[in-house]
């Protein structure tokens, strides 16, 4: 994965939120419904959640867990996606605006 590409990550393990320096010029709301967003879903079903943009420029998420995690909710990780996809439609639909005309050849 190019790591040019990662929007942002949330891990639950080390309790962090981290936003690409390469996307603070998003207003500061955009960011902090970012944070919330993510925090919550690590939060809710643990693991580690990357937002990132694919080379079309959509927006993707996904989530991840350390081997031997059994705490780690796989399925309610997918369910909770696939909720804030339909939830964060229009948000969602900005990034990927904002990504294709600031950062997209």
């Amino acid at each position: 994965m190019n790591k040019d590409l990662i929007l942002c990550v949330s891990s639950s393990y080390e309790e962090k939120f981290y936003l690409n320096p390469k996307y603070t010029s998003l207003p500061k709301s955009i960011q902090e419904e970012l944070r919330i967003m993510c925090v919550m879903h690590t939060m809710e079903a643990g693991g580690v959640l990357t937002v990132s943009f694919d080379d079309d420029g959509r927006l993707y998420l996904m989530t991840t867990a350390a081997e031997g995690d059994f705490i780690y909710d796989e399925i309610g990780a997918n369910l909770l996606i696939k909720r804030m996809r339909q939830e964060k439609e229009e948000l969602f639909e900005g990034l990927e605006l904002y990504y294709e005309n600031f950062f997209k050849v």
